[in-house]
């Protein structure tokens, strides 16, 4: 039976800048994006009705499967086609680095190899979730707008990263209401050369995550999860992911990389602690 499966990989916004906010409510960004080699994974089989399973260490995180992302992805191509798609749940839900979106991004790209077919509508993705368009891309890019402009970066340099979510959930829309200012600077209009990960993270001290502040006033854990990354030998940046609550590291080398995780599970052995391959 045909059977297609995608990595679902782990989106982290390197910076977030947060530049502007449209009449109807929606903000606008510009965000370096990259993914980590680690994820969900979703699997997709022939079957005459539309199923989803979810299984996984983090499947009892999603408390509606009858609305997850999966399955409304599946509904995005139109036409009543049937898959049984099974959900590996390994990301935490709610946690600034794109789960949901991964997912359903990973669906997209597996059901198009299964049925043969193309995308739905640009529209169509972008309506699943602002994050949906560039996780199907899923290699390091610029994003502005409000997720629909997206300009693939060059080749970054090899490096790592260490994520880590203190074990909280901060609800997005309650995090922008926190933002005391929505017209912030964009970052320049032509990037730097990036030659190594010393660079990457020099280049990075100069732009911000603008979600920070309020959702670590919702939180203020993810301070304490991003101060404990600053503190791991061979950390370059460490900075939250996204709308939080989810905090990374930036490494040079694996073997700091998987120092610093070793160590951070090691002292919060409640907190999700994960090293992978920052993928280029």
């Amino acid at each position: 039976m045909a059977t297609e499966t995608a990595l679902a990989r782990a989106k982290v916004n390197l910076c977030l800048h947060v530049t502007g906010q449209r009449a109807d409510g929606y903000h606008l960004l510009d965000s370096l994006v990259v993914f980590a080699e680690a994820g969900d994974v979703v699997t997709v089989r022939a079957s005459e009705a539309l199923t989803l399973a979810v299984t996984g260490p983090r499947a009892a995180g999603l408390t509606d499967a009858g609305d997850n992302l999966c399955l409304r992805a599946a509904r995005a191509f139109g036409g009543g086609r049937g898959a049984a798609i099974t959900l590996e749940k390994h990301l935490p839900v709610a946690s600034g680095i794109g789960g949901g979106s991964a997912d359903a991004a990973a669906t997209l790209t597996a059901l198009v190899r299964l049925w043969g077919c193309a995308l739905p509508p640009a529209d169509e993705v972008l309506r699943l979730g602002a994050d949906v368009p560039v996780c199907l891309q899923g290699r390091p890019a610029r994003m502005r707008g409000v997720g629909e402009v997206i300009d693939p970066l060059p080749a970054l340099p090899p490096a790592w990263l260490v994520l880590v979510n203190p074990g909280v959930a901060v609800p997005t829309p309650a995090v922008f209401r926190g933002l005391t200012q929505r017209a912030n600077a964009p970052l320049p209009a032509v990037l730097p050369a990036f030659p190594d990960a010393a660079a990457l993270a020099g280049f990075l001290h100069r732009t911000r995550n603008d979600l920070a502040p309020p959702a670590e006033a919702l939180a203020p854990v993810i301070a304490t999860a991003r101060q404990a990354l600053a503190a791991q030998g061979g950390c370059l940046l460490a900075r939250m992911s996204g709308s939080g609550a989810t905090c990374f590291g930036l490494f040079a080398t694996e073997a700091a990389a998987q120092a610093a995780a070793s160590a951070l599970s090691r002292a919060e052995p409640g907190w999700w602690v994960q090293a992978a391959a920052m993928a280029r």
